[in-house]
């Protein structure tokens, strides 16, 4: 517990709490929000494959996906980056909040696959690496950099996974952080949090969070379009209503990334209406600050996307501008395809 206590009160002394501007460079912040449930024993790959919603089966120690965990309505509980750091575990890492439910209501299921998942969040250290040097300063400390994206290289029990071309999340066991921390930082600049989920806005990649428990389909989060949804595999709860949708229904609302002049992000879960009629539009995925700027990610009806008069609801502050996806046109495209 103490050393735990002392690499979390460096991190915190270490990292800005908040970003005035984007980092120049090359930066890395500590992924405070993040938590990591461990599920190891005899057979951890059946049981997550018949909870989740990616394929376990194709998961090695070299390579992660995105996924989601749905109640049986189809409704996401939590949604992570699946890890495997050796043969008999995984590690999902998902937003901090949700760990400890996510533990209490999938035990009950893990106990017949002889598995045994428990809140790793305290025996991990998350962190986010990006920028033109970022393959360089994982050199400099000594640590292998993945070749392609969702790869996964070991560097002894540190894990680096790239998330594109100049961005890597790392995970490192906690008794053996700081050394690599510290040279880390020698490497690059420390930043706040808050650049890194700005980031993740920027690639499209949104969360669920406690507001948003059990608020969205994985569809709804634009998550088949992120690799995180297999439509291939067996069954999984909540696989009915998820493959449903994706073969015979019509989406009727999915997530866009959003712009909004001012300094203090909505937090997730906050209503999007349209300001002339106060209709109810959708609502706040996550959202942080880049420079001058605050972006976000929403799920908003798909026939009010394009509105013009979009706003935070009660905020009484500036409309909403639309975003670019990376990836919206291959959305599109797939969505006709199947609306047809």
């Amino acid at each position: 517990m103490t050393q735990t206590h002392d690499i979390h009160s460096l991190l915190s002394d270490r990292f800005p709490r908040k970003a005035e501007r984007e980092t120049d460079g090359t930066a890395i912040t500590w992924l405070a929000h993040q938590g990591v449930m461990s599920a190891r024993g005899a057979d951890p790959t059946k049981f997550l494959q018949g909870q989740v919603t990616c394929d376990v089966d194709k998961i090695t120690t070299d390579i992660s996906t995105l996924g989601a965990r749905c109640n049986p309505k189809g409704r996401m509980q939590s949604s992570f980056r699946l890890l495997r750091p050796s043969e008999d575990e995984y590690l999902l890492c998902m937003h901090r909040d949700l760990v400890a439910g996510q533990v209490s209501e999938l035990s009950k299921y893990a106990v017949f696959f002889k598995t045994a998942l428990t809140d790793a969040s305290t025996e991990w250290v998350g962190l986010g690496l990006w920028g033109p040097d970022a393959q360089a300063a994982l050199r400099t400390v000594d640590l292998d950099v993945p070749a392609r994206t969702n790869d996964v290289a070991h560097t002894g029990h540190t894990l680096v996974v790239r998330l594109g071309e100049d961005a890597f999340e790392i995970w490192l066991p906690t008794a053996e952080a700081q050394p690599t921390l510290d040279r880390l930082c020698r490497s690059a600049t420390p930043a706040a949090t808050d650049e890194w989920q700005v980031r993740q806005i920027r690639a499209g990649i949104g969360e669920v969070t406690q507001p948003t428990y059990e608020s969205f389909i994985p569809q709804m989060l634009n998550l088949q379009q992120l690799g995180g949804v297999s439509f291939r595999k067996g069954c999984y709860t909540g696989q009915e209503i998820v493959a449903r949708m994706e073969y015979l229904g019509k989406l009727k609302r999915r997530m866009y990334r959003l712009l909004l002049a001012g300094e203090a992000p909505p937090p997730p879960g906050t209503p999007i209406v349209d300001r002339d009629t106060g209709k109810l539009l959708g609502e706040v995925v996550i959202a942080a600050r880049s420079s001058h700027i605050v972006e976000m990610l929403a799920v908003l009806q798909k026939d009010a996307a394009q509105l013009t008069t979009m706003s935070v609801a009660d905020s009484g502050g500036p409309l909403l501008t639309m975003a670019d996806l990376p990836y919206e046109s291959e959305l599109i495209a797939s969505e006709a395809d199947r609306d047809n």
